[in-house]
């Protein structure tokens, strides 16, 4: 048996390279065997889950639950070798200066509730070499990146103070316009008051990442301020829970130009797979697609729930309740998202940012952390080798650590 599984891996290595994915239009036959290999020989990096707002509030990981996308036993399930969790700080929290108590509150969640409460299945990693060990050990590699530049407050100190617990990438902005970066999620609203981009002080924090080896995150911001950031940042950037704008026009996903600029300078966009970011007739059905209907729900929520997750849950139930359900998007939509990027981009510029438990709708195929299998099959199955899958699971955004550390080291 195990000369077969190797031959099938040989096998699998050997495929043709990416070069027009998109434009096959036979599958690959593939074996169980075959995906089961391929999907080992990766080491799956996922670099946004949201759990975080479930544990953060008591939720056990360890045990399989029947909501929700994440816990440990599906995670072991789906062969994640790391996981970046995320430190979300919703921007309610901006109103009386609690951002920085919250993020606190979100870093102990993973370092505690995750990490501590399951050391024997986690490791906390700081670096990309760490994320190797961990997979040496059998362990999940847990990371912290957070969610929403707000969190610092304006100030470099909690900046520098929240990479010495750990935190690897922040988001530059969430669905918010803070002080110093203009975000995608308010752009069309009069009463924000926005920067044409990043402020000087927003290319300071840029800088100051550099310095210290945190990755800096362009997902939720605006476009301006993704081009101001290229032409700050020393070192790669990366979206942490992106998609192609090209295939789902919501101002989240990003444009051709953008995907090419960033892989240019040697960063990656990481497939976000909220059914909305895949498949416009899922954005048209959802709050991207109506707008007004959902500003009206959202005003209502806020009004009637004073907890952020209660908020979200209430928003949920009251689209449903009003026929704003989404439109599922497929397995397929996940990899056509891929073929764009390979397409206009290269190889090296695609990962693997699910956004699950941050997101309402998930695709059939990919409901949850159990099911990256499934993704391994479909790319075989398109003609993608081995090699160009453990690039996308994890080799390129490994790649960008590595990168940004070195820049850091060298200053």
């Amino acid at each position: 048996m195990k000369h077969i599984g190797a031959s099938l891996l040989t096998l699998a290595l050997g495929a043709q390279p990416v070069i027009s994915q998109s434009r096959q239009s036979q599958s690959r036959q593939v074996t169980d065997e075959q995906v089961r290999q391929v999907h080992r020989s990766a080491i799956l990096v996922d670099t946004h889950n949201d759990v975080t707002s479930a544990t953060v509030r008591g939720l056990d990981i360890g045990p399989r639950r029947t909501d929700g996308h994440t816990d440990l036993v599906r995670l072991r399930e789906g062969g994640l070798g790391a996981v970046f969790f995320a430190a979300y700080v919703a921007s309610s929290y901006v109103e009386g200066n609690h951002s920085a108590n919250r993020a606190l509150e979100m870093i102990d969640t993973i370092r505690h509730d995750i990490i501590g409460r399951y050391p024997n299945d986690f490791a906390l990693a700081l670096t990309a070499d760490d994320i190797a060990a961990a997979r040496k050990q059998g362990k999940i590699a847990a990371l912290l990146g957070i969610e929403g530049g707000h969190a610092i407050q304006d100030s470099l100190r909690l900046l520098r103070s929240f990479h010495a617990l750990g935190v690897r990438y922040m988001t530059l902005t969430h669905g918010n316009t803070n002080k110093w970066a203009d975000s995608s999620g308010d752009m069309n609203r009069p009463e924000v008051t926005h920067h044409n981009g990043l402020t000087e002080f927003g290319r300071q924090v840029v800088r100051e990442m550099n310095r210290l080896g945190m990755m800096v995150d362009i997902s939720h911001v605006a476009d301006k301020t993704f081009w101001d950031v290229l032409q700050t940042t020393g070192a790669p950037v990366f979206a942490s829970h992106s998609s192609c704008r090209a295939l789902s026009g919501i101002p989240r996903n990003m444009t051709d130009d953008m995907i090419r600029a960033l892989a240019k300078q040697g960063g990656v966009i990481q497939i976000n797979f909220g059914c909305e970011f895949l498949s416009q007739k899922s954005a048209d059905s959802s709050a991207w697609g109506n707008p007004k209907q959902f500003a009206a729900l959202r005003e209502r929520a806020n009004r009637e729930a004073a907890d952020p997750q209660a908020r979200r849950a209430l928003l949920r139930k009251l689209m449903e309740e009003n026929d704003l359900k989404v439109t599922p998007a497929t397995l397929a939509d996940v990899v056509a998202h891929i073929d764009r990027v390979v397409e206009i981009a290269g190889i090296d510029a695609v990962g693997i940012g699910s956004d699950f438990d941050g997101v309402g709708c998930t695709p059939v195929g990919l409901e949850d952390v159990s099911k990256f299998p499934n993704l391994t099959r479909a790319l075989l199955e398109k003609g993608y080798s081995a090699a160009n899958i453990q690039k996308i699971y994890g080799g390129n955004v490994l790649r960008v650590m590595r990168e940004v550390e070195r820049i850091a080291r060298g200053r």
